[in-house]
């Protein structure tokens, strides 16, 4: 079982950056891929990044590629994402998931899921 806690959410001008952060428990971390997925009010949930298990892949949403960037740290538990050029429709709260295997946009495939962080952007 892996626990998932998110840090770093707050409240950033547009145009700003901000870097979350997603500690995992247990020493098995390395064996999971790991996504962000994010939630603003009155929407779906939906993927925004993902990253393979060594770290060695990556996958985007669209409407985050070139501007966020996931990474993890295998040594140190965490997984993070750095998001950069912030806009307003960034706003929502955030949150770290981990699944077994390859790593997946598929919110459904995920097993274990953080708390959530909130970012709010400002115009």
């Amino acid at each position: 079982q892996v626990q998932l806690v998110e840090s770093g959410g707050g409240l950033v001008q547009a145009g700003g950056s901000l870097r979350l952060s997603c500690a995992a428990s247990g020493r098995t971390f390395s064996s999971y891929a790991m996504g962000w997925f994010r939630q603003a009010p009155g929407k779906e949930r939906e993927f925004v990044a993902t990253i393979r298990r060594s770290g060695a892949g990556t996958y985007y949403a669209d409407s985050v590629k070139g501007r966020f960037a996931i990474s993890r740290d295998n040594a140190k538990n965490t997984v993070y994402l750095q998001m950069n050029s912030l806009k307003p429709e960034d706003t929502a709260v955030y949150y770290c998931a981990a699944r077994s295997g390859t790593y997946s946009s598929l919110i459904n495939t995920y097993d274990y899921w953080g708390q959530g962080t909130q970012v709010t952007v400002s115009s």
